[in-house]
């Protein structure tokens, strides 16, 4: 059996689940190179799998990076509202052999960890200084 392209896997989910936007899929494949090369680097070249929670920070910090204010606005027009969203993305990949996971992987690690508002809107929320 050969390995779907990302391009095909993604044209086939979308298909079959249009919750979310392809976009949103090429956008978490970033995500994830980005959270695995931060990891490497903290771990002095050494790459392994990374946990849905690291993968969710790695996500918030990413969309921040990329779209600044525009990124809640950006999550929603993508159909993703949580860190949920996010894990049934990685979860309908790993069904298309396009991501990976370990046997204690789960779709409850990426539950009830982000709030999106606060990751995506508090960062540029005014905040009334003392005078």
């Amino acid at each position: 059996m050969t390995t779907p392209t990302f391009e095909d896997a993604v044209s086939r989910i979308v298909r079959k689940d249009p919750r979310f936007a392809e976009r949103a899929y090429s956008f978490l494949k970033d995500a994830l190179d980005f959270t695995m090369q931060r990891v490497e680097e903290r771990e002095n070249g050494s790459q392994r799998h990374v946990s849905g929670q690291e993968l969710l920070e790695g996500f918030r910090d990413y969309a921040l990076a990329q779209f600044g204010p525009m990124a809640s606005t950006v999550m929603k027009e993508w159909g993703l509202r949580n860190g949920k969203n996010v894990g049934e993305m990685v979860f309908l990949l790993i069904e298309e052999d396009v991501f990976s996971k370990q046997p204690e992987d789960s779709l409850d690690d990426f539950k009830g960890f982000m709030s999106f508002r606060k990751a995506f809107e508090e960062p540029y929320e005014f905040q009334d200084q003392p005078s």
